[in-house]
């Protein structure tokens, strides 16, 4: 029963939209500019996003080698 539910909870999932279509027109095409980054650089906000968005990086990177650090030691310890 729980599968069936599943795949019925999956099929109707993919039927679901989550933005409404829009048509691509030329315009859209030759639109090289993006304000938000353009805002945000002016005003010295991309950097500290890009600050972030690097410390968020490192700390993951950082988690990620003590976690294999310590599965290795872990497996080390196990008899083989």
């Amino acid at each position: 029963m729980k599968k069936l539910v599943t795949i019925l909870l999956l099929v109707f999932s993919l039927s679901a939209l989550a933005q409404e279509k829009t048509p691509v027109t030329e315009a859209d095409y030759s639109n090289n500019s993006v304000e938000m980054a353009d805002v945000m650089r002016t005003e010295g906000k991309i950097y500290v996003l890009v600050g972030i968005i690097v410390i968020i990086f490192a700390g993951i990177t950082v988690y990620l080698i003590n976690t294999d650090r310590k599965i290795s030691r872990l497996e080390k310890n196990l008899p083989a």
